[in-house]
This record gives C-alpha cells, sequence and structure tokens, in this order.
C-alpha cells in the first residue's frame, strides 16, 4: 500500500514538473497543475480512509503539493484561455474574477497553513488536510464544468 502513496506522489511531481514545460498553454498547464492537486488529494485520502498507511513524509508532501498548486494556479487562467483542450474552466471564472480569485486567495491561506503545520499523525493530518480539501469542493462546485 505503501507503493500506492509513493506512485501517487511521484505522478504529482511529475505533473508540476510539466507545468514548466507547458507554461507557454495556460489550460494544459493548469490542467497538469490539477492533476498534481488530483494525485496528492488521492494519496491524502488514502491515508484517511485506511487504505494507505498514514506516513508522515507522504503527508507533508501531500500538502506542499497541494499549496504548491495554491501558489501558481492562478497564473493560468489569461482571458485567451476560456476554451480549448476539453477546458473543465466555467465560464464563470472570467465572469467573477473577483470571487476566482477570493476561492484563490482562501485555497493559499489554508494550504499554506497546512503545510506549515507539517502534520506528524493522522488525526493532525486530518485536521490539515480536511481544511484545504475543502477549498478544493467549494472552487470546484462554482467554477468548474464537469466534462463526461
Amino acid at each position: 500500500m505503501i507503493k500506492h502513496a509513493s506512485l501517487s506522489l511521484a505522478l504529482a511531481i511529475g505533473c508540476l514538473s510539466t507545468t514548466a514545460f507547458a507554461a507557454e498553454n495556460p489550460i494544459a498547464t493548469r490542467k497538469a497543475i490539477m492533476k498534481s492537486v488530483g494525485a496528492a488529494a488521492g494519496a491524502g485520502g488514502g491515508m484517511l480512509k485506511g487504505e494507505i498507511p498514514f506516513n508522515p513524509a507522504v503527508a507533508n508532501l501531500a500538502l506542499r503539493t497541494m499549496n504548491a498548486a495554491a501558489h501558481s494556479v492562478g497564473d493560468y487562467f489569461p482571458e485567451d484561455s476560456k476554451t480549448g483542450m476539453e477546458t473543465e474552466a466555467s465560464p464563470k471564472i472570467w465572469e467573477d474574477m473577483a470571487g476566482f480569485s477570493e476561492k484563490l486567495a482562501k485555497f493559499k491561506a489554508d494550504s499554506d497553513a497546512a503545510a506549515a503545520s507539517k502534520p506528524a499523525d493522522l488525526d493532525s493530518f486530518k485536521a490539515a488536510f480536511g481544511s484545504v480539501v475543502q477549498n478544493c469542493k467549494g472552487c470546484h462546485e462554482g467554477y468548474r464544468v464537469k466534462k463526461n
């Protein structure tokens, strides 16, 4: 089961490193960043569900991955990236950029605190991770179009 967490986090790191190569394409870049968040969330969720044994190093890497995403993804929503590449970004992002920016600011603040907490046990990780994941849900509900 530890291999599963390691694989998820390796994927997260790989996705983040591909963003450097995709910088000229904001849709590809934000998709890569979100894949890293998904991998980190998968590893963290697996530990919370008991599917993966709790590992402080993996937990902290998951939180740092989400924190890095919180600080970078907002840069990849320019006006000319509303459509294309089967984007899941809702038009509401550009219609309500102030609201979207507020969501990103909360994601940054919560992930800053979570990453700084460096949880050493499952209970402290649960509290830190939960606050960060709530941001994902809040943003996805209002600013994401689910593709089939």
